[in-house]
């Protein structure tokens, strides 16, 4: 289990709805961009499909969900979302979406990707986590690894001057014991839980601070911090291959392929 404060330079979330971010990790987004982290928002759907009301439009509908998405982000700290507009309910982890997500990691090139675990369909015992939810979750974790980072993968990409990137790390959301990162999110609970406010649409009459206090205390129990976010991490790069290459994969190619040559050439000396 890791708890020691890590600040990356950059960050991207993929999730699937309006809302998904601020139930799940604005706490540490909005804690990373507190101490300067560029921090983007990906959202594949605008939550078009979420406002059970007849009387407003699916069009309607997706305007105000993005809307109360922009505002969640600046409450956060953060400055640009992106909407891929997909469908609400009806996301595919098809090639189309996994592009689409590479085309966005190629564009920001972030150090970390946040994201949902794909693999996710009882979280307990009296929800079936949301098709959206698995869906985008795979795509991203697709998109991450390896296509993202492989130049022959999507090579038209480049036309668009996006080249192939690998992120550091992937922090996966997680809601139990597959955890083995938690991030100190006692500074910004306040911040989290006013950036779900701004989804007024979905909170209606619940006020949401009591609740998401207790989830977030129950995290943090144990482990030194009032109130806590939990991630599963993998990291895809190491400390001294992404300082050499800030996650270009052709950097580190010719940076291993120079040291496999140094070392042939060190062993014939020695063998001469």
């Amino acid at each position: 289990m890791t708890s020691k404060t890590y600040i990356p330079e950059s960050a991207l979330a993929i999730v699937a709805h309006p809302d998904d971010i601020e139930f799940s990790c604005a706490g540490t987004l909005a804690r990373w961009a507190k101490a300067g982290s560029r921090v983007v928002y990906l959202l594949v759907t605008s939550g078009d499909g979420g406002i059970a009301d007849p009387s407003i439009s699916k069009e309607d509908a997706m305007k105000i969900r993005e809307a109360e998405s922009q505002r969640a982000a600046e409450i956060a700290g953060v400055k640009e979302v992106v909407f891929l507009r997909v469908t609400d309910g009806m996301v595919e982890a098809n090639m189309e979406l996994r592009k689409r997500i590479v085309r966005e990691i190629r564009r920001i090139k972030p150090e970390v990707v946040i994201a949902g675990d794909p693999t996710v369909f009882f979280p307990n015992e009296t929800y079936i986590n949301h098709p959206d939810h698995r869906a985008v979750a795979t795509a991203a974790m697709d998109a991450i690894f390896p296509a993202s980072g492989q130049p022959h993968v999507f090579q038209e990409l480049e036309a668009e001057g996006l080249f192939a990137h690998k992120p550091r790390k992937v922090y996966i959301s997680v809601w139990d014991a597959n955890a083995s990162t938690y991030v100190d999110i006692s500074e910004t609970m306040d911040i989290k839980i006013e950036a779900l406010r701004a989804h007024a649409s979905q909170m209606m009459d619940w006020g949401p601070g009591d609740e998401i206090r207790k989830w977030a205390a129950e995290t943090g129990k144990g482990k030194e911090m009032d109130y806590a976010e939990a991630f599963r991490v993998i990291t895809l790069e190491s400390d001294e291959d992404w300082e050499l290459s800030k996650g270009d994969p052709v950097k580190i190619y010719q940076a291993r392929e120079q040291r496999r040559k140094e070392k042939a050439e060190k062993a014939a000396k020695e063998a001469g």
